[in-house]
């Protein structure tokens, strides 16, 4: 089956150019020239990605990315930006965005960036093997203090209630629950993430990170469960005690 992306974007020729780039790369192209009614759109059409600008005369990306993942939908979303200034880029990341780029760009790099993303997500079960070497659909649920994350699912639930998360989250989250008490590098994470040919910067991981803290933890000041090793990155701690880090 094809790759089907959404593009909403105000800018004409730049919805067309993407169309054109990405048809010839073997991607189908659906555009909208407005975020104001991407909710109504994804009743019809689900896209495997969205690249989502984030201003637009009908209403901002930003506003368009809260409700979507406020209403638990964890599909894929690349940002499209003419700011420079950082703070709107971590506030998108924040927001549950899985990518940044900024405007202008080499189509060339939408394209790595899309199929990056992708590539990761339809990779998430083999990250997510269990070490008996049963298929991820099959591993059991793994618990850790009053978390349960259940693979076949795909969801994080807190005793009884199932909480939100993007899909760039819950994959990194499995990350950490396949290498408990070992410290990963912001490098290493990118790597497992992404695959080891991404070369996209690692600052997007803090951001991640301090997502799921705000998720799993009561204080994430002061996190029990991904706790920081000074200089070198982050350890999950499944009981949420004091770790002995472990290098890889």
């Amino acid at each position: 089956m094809n790759t089907q992306i959404l593009v909403v974007d105000d800018d004409f020729e730049l919805r067309e150019l993407l169309r054109e780039f990405l048809g010839r790369e073997g991607i189908e192209v659906s555009v909208l020239h407005g975020a104001g009614s991407l909710a109504r759109r994804l009743e019809l059409e689900r896209p495997d990605l969205i690249v989502l600008d984030q201003m637009m005369p009908d209403g901002d990306g930003l506003t368009a990315l809260g409700k979507l993942r406020a209403s638990g939908d964890d599909i894929p979303v690349i940002m499209l930006t003419a700011c420079t200034d950082d703070i709107d880029r971590i506030i998108g990341l924040e927001m549950g965005a899985d990518d940044y780029i900024g405007k202008p760009f080499n189509p060339r790099e939408l394209l790595a960036r899309v199929r990056a993303i992708l590539r990761r997500r339809r990779a998430v079960s083999a990250i997510a093997a269990a070490p008996d070497g049963r298929p991820p659909e099959q591993r059991d649920p793994y618990t850790f203090g009053r978390f349960t994350l259940d693979f076949h699912s795909r969801t994080l639930s807190l005793e009884d209630k199932t909480l939100a998360l993007s899909g760039s989250d819950f994959a990194l989250l499995k990350i950490f629950v396949n290498h408990p008490m070992r410290t990963l590098t912001r490098e290493r994470l990118m790597e497992l993430l992404h695959g080891p040919q991404y070369d996209g910067t690692d600052r997007g991981i803090d951001v991640q990170v301090w997502r799921l803290r705000r998720v799993l933890e009561t204080n994430p000041s002061s996190p029990r469960f991904i706790q920081t090793v000074r200089s070198r990155g982050y350890v999950f701690v499944p009981d949420g005690e004091h770790p002995v880090p472990v290098a890889h």
